[in-house]
Formats: structure tokens, sequence, C-alpha cells
């Protein structure tokens, strides 16, 4: 376990993301993003697998059945880590890497897995979820000449469901 702990954070060291190594064998890794701007990856060395952790959203208001089928296709097609829902229903990444698979190469590739599939995954998963939310903070927005900034990614939705 020690010597996973080691490399892991060597790899980490010779990386570009922010970390800090959270116990003796686990680390969080705060991925940077532009959609989900932030994503924080939870990595913990157990005595036969490192469990990779990150939350990306908390559980939906509306369309929960809609989103988790969304999110197991979604899955069918994910290297090294799978969407995963927790006893309220917030939305997770996870995954293991067996130890003797850990290499440089390969917490980067996880890593990476997890910020595309929590970036590229984001705004879909939030207009299922949180449609209705999305479409009247937009009207009240508009109604009352605020600015759109943070919501401009939700344009075409908008658009789309006001047809």
């Amino acid at each position: 376990m020690t010597d996973v702990s080691e490399l892991i954070e060597r790899a980490l060291a010779g990386g570009e993301a922010a970390w800090e190594r959270t116990g003796e064998a686990s680390f969080s890794v705060t991925l940077p993003g532009s959609h989900k701007l932030k994503t924080t990856c939870n990595l913990f060395v157990g005595d036969h697998a490192v469990r990779v952790e990150a939350f990306v959203m908390r559980q939906p208001d509306e369309n929960r059945e809609r989103l988790w089928e969304w999110l197991l296709r979604r899955n069918a097609k994910m290297y090294g880590v799978a969407f995963a829902v927790d006893q309220v229903g917030d939305v997770y990444l996870v995954g293991r890497m067996a130890l003797h698979a850990v290499t440089p190469e390969e917490i980067d590739r996880v890593l990476g897995a997890v910020l595309t599939y929590a970036d590229e995954s984001f705004d879909p998963m939030l207009e299922i979820g949180f449609g209705s939310a999305i479409r009247r903070e937009w009207a009240w927005r508009v109604s009352r000449g605020e600015p759109l900034d943070n919501l401009k990614a939700f344009e075409h939705f908008v658009a789309r469901t006001a047809d």
C-alpha cells in the first residue's frame, strides 16, 4: 500500500492539477473543467485496489428515472469509472484500479476520464434533473434585465422548450 501511495504522490506531483494528500493512503485532486468548473476526485488506496470517487451533481429535482436511464446508457461507453448514485440520489463517478495496474499513465488516464465525463455530462444532467428551475431562472432574469452569463450554456435548451 505504501509503494502505491508513493507512486500516486509522484504521479500527481508531476501533473498540472492541484492535489493534496488527505491521509496516509488517500488523495484529493481538483480537476478544472469548462462546464462543471471544478471536480474533486478522491483516490483511496486499499489492500487490493485504489478506489476512485468524484462528486458530480446533487440529487435531481425532477426526472430522476430519466436521469438514471441516461447515466446507465452513458456508463456503457466509459472507461475506468462509472456513474453511481448514493442513498439520497446524489450523482458520483466511481471506479477501482487493481493495485498492480496503478501506474502514472493509468492515474493520468483515469483522472482524465473523470474530468471528461463530469465536464461533458454536467450540462445535459442539469437539463434533465433541473430543467424547470433553469427555465424559471432564465425567465426571471430576462424579466428583470439581469445578466444571463452563467446560464448561456442553456440558451439552446430554454429556446427549445419555449417553442
